[in-house]
């Protein structure tokens, strides 16, 4: 007798157990990996002068590493404001019309991109966008270019740079030397990157439906837990009725 009253127990524990470990897995296999292009300034302070900038590039791709790594500066650092301070070996900077390009021999793959430049002075103000676009070596490119629009935040947003209201007696320094006769022919990344970003909307409208196919899945699987714990429950219950009469 005490065996069959409580055999029924154990396995709606058992059933239970299962539902939640199902679930748990539906869940994982569910949540998307995530990157980030990132930049942290050593005195973050408007028209700060001699400022380093450290910026941080995180590596996405199982099989290729970074190869190259385009910056747009913001309004108030020119090109010529600029020195690199550290990059990985064998990285070179060139200037561009709009910022710079940083590249050199791919890292392995699963390796962060990290650089520093130093800035003659920051702007005078509040934040500091760097739009960049990263080229791995079998030429996937991401670009971290996005600002937050309709109080939502964007799938790859730009890496910004917030700023600490100016010193007291703080002041604009004289013009920095231009970098014209070097300047890459890159295009800006307002208008190529930002128009090859809007070449995506396919497959960024394919991934939503996939996203929405998701959550139909988890719907499903939690509708049929919920059946499943219902039916153990009743029975559970029918065989202590049955035992006790």
């Amino acid at each position: 007798m005490s065996t069959s009253t409580h055999s029924p127990a154990r396995a709606g524990r058992r059933v239970a157990l299962a539902g939640a470990v199902a679930l748990t897995a539906t869940l994982a296999l569910a949540a998307p990996a995530a990157a980030h292009a990132e930049v942290e300034a050593d005195r973050p302070q408007a028209l700060a002068e001699n400022v380093t900038l450290s910026f941080v590039s995180e590596a996405e791709s199982d099989s290729a590493g970074f190869g190259k790594l385009r910056v747009v500066l913001p309004e108030g650092i020119a090109p010529g404001d600029i020195t690199l301070d550290e990059a990985p070996k064998g990285w070179k900077l060139a200037a561009t019309n709009d910022g710079y390009t940083l590249g050199g021999p791919a890292l392995k793959a699963g390796v962060d991109a990290e650089h520093k430049i130093k800035v003659r002075q920051l702007p005078d103000e509040k934040e500091l966008v760097f739009k960049t676009v990263e080229t791995y070596s079998d030429g996937e490119v991401s670009r971290w270019i996005e600002l937050p629009t309709g109080g939502k935040e964007p799938e790859q947003p730009a890496p910004v740079l917030k700023l600490k209201a100016a010193a007291a007696g703080a002041k604009t320094v004289s013009p920095g030397p231009t970098v014209s006769a070097t300047l890459s022919p890159a295009p800006s990344a307002t208008e190529s990157d930002v128009a090859a970003a809007a070449s995506d909307t396919d497959a960024r409208t394919a991934e939503a439906d996939d996203n929405s196919s998701t959550g139909v899945l988890i719907g499903g699987v939690l509708a049929a837990l919920a059946v499943l714990l219902g039916g153990a429950w009743w029975l559970v219950q029918r065989r202590k009725a049955s035992s006790q009469s």
